[in-house]
């Protein structure tokens, strides 16, 4: 099969992703969206996530055009096809983003109005649509994006061969911009607005989560969509996107003038139009049915589904494209390096479930602490969280390990490290329904605020938050994959940086690379005090409004009818908080590879190497503690150790409290970090030299 009808096949699977999704959003604006209250409700959410995201995506233009004119000033290659590269991939990015939060906020009245007239069988199937739309949107720009590129790029215009991929690296550049300041302004809006709610609204004034008379419930609400849906999009875009592009990258720079580099390079692409092609089909397994609807295991198995069929899918597209390839001794190899990276991203995300999973010990531990009060509370998740992070690294090392094996044995030299690059497709090949089942996670949490808001009977709210506690273990699955996926994406990425810039090994006794060894090191550090301070400066504001309503407008606390919170204002705050603390964590992962770049490559190989390392521990660590704390709180909210309202809840709601950083804002925008540090250094590779 030609490179050609490769290329082809890819932009048919990404465009029918996004056919898929377009389906899928007919299906979920289609459902009944409730009574007038829960109308008004969903409206409200709806438009205070539209008011931020056009505040945000405002801000971030300016940093977008600046490095736009960077690009473009400082490389060779960058006016005007570098520039044109980037933003392409900023707006596809921003796209994805945009396009899954406004389905995601017409979803959750309609998951509330369905758990109220058929239960979690009948809610399910809404809010995974309203999920699928995300992910599909996701996978299938991305795949777009990198497939028109190449196609453009490589095929079209006439762009010397050493400058074309470089061009289509600077679209995963793009994606990854919009990402980083889209992951760290949503997460702090959301965990702002979700903390003062919870410290207020549950521990100080005793009233339920979601309550209508708290100020900050409506901010609340517009976080998730704005930190976990749209946030969380662009975040996995830009993985997914930079998993494509890293060992198309690595191999036009690695297998230059060898017969069989064109089948490198198209191999990728081939890969993911078969998992996503395998995500289509696995999405229409995710069905449940009866009063006791077993969810997790309907959601597994929408993905279990598309895992199997991507194996035998990549073995097959394997032989097609390697069979008779001189050069390549043994395509099994291949198939054997993507294998592992999907088997990576299956245990990084199993891992995450077992430590976030209130059916596992770890959860019940730590709601078990909850009897001696939050200090034990916070001890048992950080170090649940920790020893999570231990077998998450044993897994991504073993998987590296065996990725560079299996490509060496398939290629020889310079196999090594492209079976290691394609390892990372593998963890995200079946992107589109992992995103799908992750984003189903915030649309459930709306649907119970809606219920809670609206006065739906307490089996509504039951309903919702049975879908909404599997959310939370939903969402660490997915943040596992894209962590996973990020470690393993970054050290291809940083392999095409040491060949772009003739590095051919870290020297540990050079003082310039131990400078840059502790400078990366620090910085994940540095980066996660920056975002945990903003989220507290922020939830400070947030807890201050929340109770200078709670005194001043009479009858609030005691639900008096003529008594209206003021939700406007605390959405106003949220937003101006998270755009004003947004800009100087994200600049810095942007501006520190350059500065140590220009000033000696063999630093900045230092620095990406600490950065990636303790970047990725960190990640694990945050959030899985994260999820760990919600979901011991929501098990002592099931009845177990005292339930609602008891001092074991509260100690609980704080731990829960201290997690919200970690697991929405820090540590998912950690993986951004280390990505958006070796695609930068990629980039700009050839003026550091």
């Amino acid at each position: 099969m030609s490179n050609d009808a490769l290329l082809f096949i890819a932009l048919v699977a990404g465009l029918a992703a996004v056919v898929l999704a377009f389906v899928y959003a007919r299906q979920v604006v289609a459902y009944d969206e409730g009574n007038d209250r829960m109308k008004e409700i969903s409206a409200a959410i709806k438009e205070g996530a539209n008011a931020f995201m056009r505040r945000e995506y405002l801000a971030v233009l300016i940093f977008v055009a600046v490095l736009a004119v960077l690009i473009s000033v400082v490389l060779d290659w960058g006016m005007p096809w570098g520039s044109v590269a980037y933003v392409f991939g900023a707006l596809l990015s921003g796209l994805a983003g945009f396009v899954g939060m406004r389905v995601a906020t017409s979803a959750n009245s309609r998951t509330a109005e369905a758990a109220r007239t058929g239960g979690v069988a009948k809610a399910l199937p809404v809010a995974f649509r309203g999920g699928g739309v995300m992910g599909f949107t996701v996978a299938g720009l991305g795949l777009l994006g990198v497939s028109l590129g190449y196609l453009m790029f490589v095929n079209v215009i006439d762009i010397p061969d050493e400058n074309q991929y470089d061009i289509l690296a600077a679209i995963g550049l793009g994606g990854s911009s919009i990402a980083l300041f889209a992951r760290v302004g949503g997460g702090i809006f959301t965990k702002a607005a979700d903390v003062g709610a919870d410290l207020v609204g549950k521990v100080e004034a005793g009233i339920p989560e979601d309550d209508p008379r708290n100020p900050a419930v409506i901010a609340d609400n517009v976080g998730d969509n704005v930190g976990d849906v749209a946030g969380m999009g662009a975040d996995l875009f830009e993985s997914y996107v930079g998993s494509l592009v890293a060992p198309i990258a690595y191999a036009a720079l690695a297998f230059a003038g060898r017969g069989y580099v064109g089948e490198m390079i198209i191999f990728p692409l081939a890969v993911a139009a078969v998992g996503m092609f395998a995500a289509i089909v696995g999405s229409f397994f995710v069905k449940v049915s009866g009063k006791d609807a077993n969810l997790s295991k309907a959601l597994h198995r929408g993905g279990n589904v598309a895992a199997v069929l991507t194996t035998f899918g990549v073995l097959v597209i394997t032989f097609i494209i390697f069979a008779d390839t001189p050069g390549v001794e043994n395509p099994i190899g291949i198939f054997f390096s993507v294998l592992i990276g999907l088997l990576v991203g299956v245990l990084v995300g199993k891992i995450s479930e077992i430590f976030t999973s209130d059916h596992y010990k770890s959860v019940k531990n730590i709601a078990r602490q909850a009897e001696t009060g939050p200090a034990t509370v916070i001890l048992a998740g950080i170090a649940e969280g920790m020893k999570s992070a231990a077998f998450s690294v044993i897994v991504v090392a073993a998987g590296v390990g065996g990725a560079f094996y299996t490509g060496f044995w398939a290629i020889g030299e310079g196999g090594g490290v492209y079976g290691v690059a394609i390892a990372a497709i593998g963890v995200l090949s079946t992107l589109g329904i992992t995103v799908a089942v992750d984003a189903y996670g915030p649309i459930a949490d709306n649907a119970g605020g809606i219920a809670e808001m609206a006065h739906l009977p307490p089996d509504v709210r039951a309903a919702t938050d049975e879908l909404d506690s599997l959310g939370n273990t939903t969402a660490a699955l997915g943040k596992g994959f894209a962590i996973g996926s990020a470690a393993v994406t970054s050290l291809a990425l940083f392999a095409a940086f040491t060949q772009a810039v003739g590095l051919e090994s870290i020297d540990i006794t050079n003082v310039g690379v131990v400078v840059g060894l502790f400078l990366g090191g620090m910085f994940p550090f540095l980066f996660a005090s920056l975002v945990i301070n903003a989220v507290g400066r922020a939830a400070f504001k947030m807890i201050e409004e929340v109770r200078r309503q709670f005194k001043t407008i009479k009858g609030l606390l005691d639900g008096s009818t003529d008594a209206k919170a003021d939700y406007a204002k605390a959405v106003d705050i949220a937003t101006a908080a998270a755009l004003k603390e947004m800009v100087i964590p994200a600049t810095l992962a942007v501006a520190l590879p350059l500065a140590v770049g220009f000033i000696s490559p063999e630093a900045l190989g230092g620095l990406l190497a600490g950065a990636l390392v303790t970047g990725f521990l960190l990640a694990i660590f945050m959030a899985n503690s994260g999820g760990a704390w919600d979901n011991a709180k929501k098990y002592i909210e099931a009845g177990h150790h005292g339930g609602k309202g008891s001092e074991q809840h509260k100690a609980a709601v704080i731990g829960d409290t201290v997690g919200d950083p970690f697991k929405d804002t820090a540590g998912p925008s950690m993986n951004i970090v280390i990505k958006v540090m070796t695609i930068v250094s990629l980039i700009f590779a050839s003026a550091f030299i």
